[in-house]
């Protein structure tokens, strides 16, 4: 057993201060995901510092019609918040489907950006694995790599990044707003999630005893028809094996605005640009949102054990965008 000393931060700059000045320290938050890791030796602080009474719980409009939502703010507050199921229902529809009751009532929206992976091979400690232990090798790559990705891989990592509401943050273009021991910081969610290249223990940018402070997402009419479609094992509690959050605006039958990103088939929330520049102005039918389906996953690499994901994405689009677009059936 290993000791651990524990103690709850009154306020921002006091949490901030105890864990940077101390690089065996983290932030404790939910805790949905952190404890486990904690019990499983994957993760071996020896100090917590709690932060579940600082004051970034707010789920706010903004004046220019975006959303901010502070990093304490609770999944299941922020699904349910009208501001957020008026304006960006893909992201009430991701954290509804991102766990179980439970886990949404307890995890913070800035520990489910933070999340780990749920690759096997990291969370046993004694299997190599480059993201716990840089250089001693990907087991999964290798091995049993089912739910792994087929896009954003290296040869050091293809572990999925696990996050839904990640997917629909990724869509809108949100910012991920910080606080650290050099002041405050603003990152673009494309540029906040890391690919593992050479470096797949970096997993984001932020220094050790940088906070998330606040998700903020910028007005965007093209989300108030959005959609996050996610397809898994079994419909209780279980992560994607892919899923798609999708905006999309029509003007006479042609694609005006639209969004696209992948879930569960990537190492960070993904992107569909390819898609997205293929749709704008193409006429909104199957054959085009097959074709756009296509041309996204052309880069994907597969183990053989999960080049189903390949397909699986391509239809997950493609249902997504017909039913947006009312030709398909309710996802």
């Amino acid at each position: 057993m290993r000791p651990i000393t524990y103690s709850r931060a009154p306020d921002t700059d006091t949490a901030i201060a105890a864990v940077s000045s101390d690089p065996t320290s983290d932030f404790l938050a939910g805790g949905t995901t952190e404890v486990d890791l904690l019990r499983q030796n994957v993760l071996t602080p020896r100090r917590l510092v709690d932060i579940n009474d600082l004051p970034l719980t707010g789920i706010e409009a903004t004046p220019a019609g975006g959303l901010r939502i502070g990093s304490l703010a609770r999944m299941s507050e922020v699904a349910a918040a009208p501001v957020v199921r008026e304006r960006f229902p893909v992201i009430a529809q991701a954290l509804e489907l991102g766990a179980s009751a439970q886990l949404r009532n307890m995890a913070s929206m800035g520990g489910n950006l933070l999340q780990r992976v749920r690759c096997s091979y990291f969370r046993d400690a004694e299997s190599p694995c480059n993201k716990r232990e840089p250089g001693t090798g990907c087991s999964a790559i290798e091995g049993f790599s089912r739910g792994h990705a087929v896009l954003g891989t290296s040869e050091h990592c293809i572990a999925t990044h696990p996050s839904d509401v990640a997917v629909a943050l990724m869509a809108l273009d949100a910012t991920v707003h910080t606080q650290g021991a050099e002041g405050e910081r603003s990152y673009a969610i494309d540029d906040f999630f890391l690919l593992p290249g050479n470096t797949p223990h970096r997993e984001h940018p932020m220094a050790h005893g940088e906070l998330i402070t606040a998700i903020e997402v910028p007005a965007a009419p093209v989300a108030r028809k959005s959609l996050y479609l996610k397809v898994r094992d079994r419909e209780s509690y279980e992560f994607a094996l892919a899923s798609v959050a999708v905006a999309l605006s029509l003007v006479d039958d042609t694609v005006a605005d639209v969004r696209v990103a992948l879930g569960g088939v990537a190492t960070k929330p993904w992107r569909a640009r390819r898609a997205e520049d293929f749709l704008i102005g193409a006429v909104a039918e199957r054959a085009n949102f097959e074709q756009a389906a296509r041309v996204e996953l052309i880069e994907a690499r597969p183990t053989a054990m999960n080049a189903f994901k390949v397909e699986l994405a391509r239809r997950a689009i493609v249902r997504a965008l017909e039913t947006l677009a009312g030709n398909g059936s309710p996802a």
